[in-house]
């Protein structure tokens, strides 16, 4: 019914984060653009079909009502801390398809809200999703749909590879239903010696490839 849009890395501060990952996988990430009112920012780069956004603080901004998105505020060294799945577009899957598969194995993942930033080049992009609950350590997704938008990873530089997501958490069967519901692989592990969270195995493709 789903499947992977994009995976959440939580970063301090931007700029740095784009210099770590260029120097790690030999691509360095586009600038996507403001999240006006919540103050953050971000950057992308493209795995595909899904992409890896880098989310910060955004200085230039005041400061929100509330707290930023994604927990940004005050961490202090990259976390992989989300994931989006979107609606199989090629099965005539929906938004609305997704949230009610949730509610059915008893997770609300809320009501979808329209959002919206525009890029460096001036152009809007326009979708709707439900806000991050950050479920099971971030291990249950939250639901996003690009609508008639340009998806973003068709216009992110490419170079990385996403080869397997998988993590930890206190209550991996709780989460590991609500994956299945969305007819996703169930990842979820018990914490154990593990660290609750998420984790990603990412490889560059261009001559330097290595796994992270």
């Amino acid at each position: 019914m789903a499947v992977i849009d994009h995976l959440v890395l939580a970063v301090p501060d931007l700029d740095r984060a784009l210099d770590d990952v260029a120097r790690e996988y030999g691509v360095r990430p586009i600038f996507g653009g403001r999240h006006e009112g919540l103050g953050t920012h971000n950057a992308l780069v493209s795995f595909g079909s899904s992409y890896l956004e880098l989310i910060a603080p955004d200085p230039t901004q005041p400061d929100p009502d509330g707290p930023r998105p994604f927990g940004v505020d005050g961490i202090e060294r990259s976390t992989l801390v989300a994931w989006a799945v979107r609606p199989d577009a090629t099965a005539g899957e929906s938004l609305e398809a997704l949230i009610a598969a949730c509610r059915r194995v008893g997770h609300d993942p809320g009501d979808s809200v329209p959002m919206s930033r525009r890029t460096p080049s001036g152009a809007v992009l326009r979708w709707e999703l439900t806000f991050p609950t950050m479920a099971h350590d971030g291990l249950v997704p939250f639901l996003i749909d690009w609508g008639e938008t340009s998806h973003p990873a068709s216009n992110a530089p490419g170079g990385i590879e996403l080869l397997t997501l998988s993590g930890a958490t206190d209550d991996p069967d709780a989460a590991n239903v609500v994956l299945t519901a969305l007819g996703l692989s169930a990842f979820a592990e018990p914490v154990g010696d593990a660290e609750p969270g998420l984790r990603a195995d990412l490889r560059a493709t261009g001559t330097n490839a290595r796994t992270s």
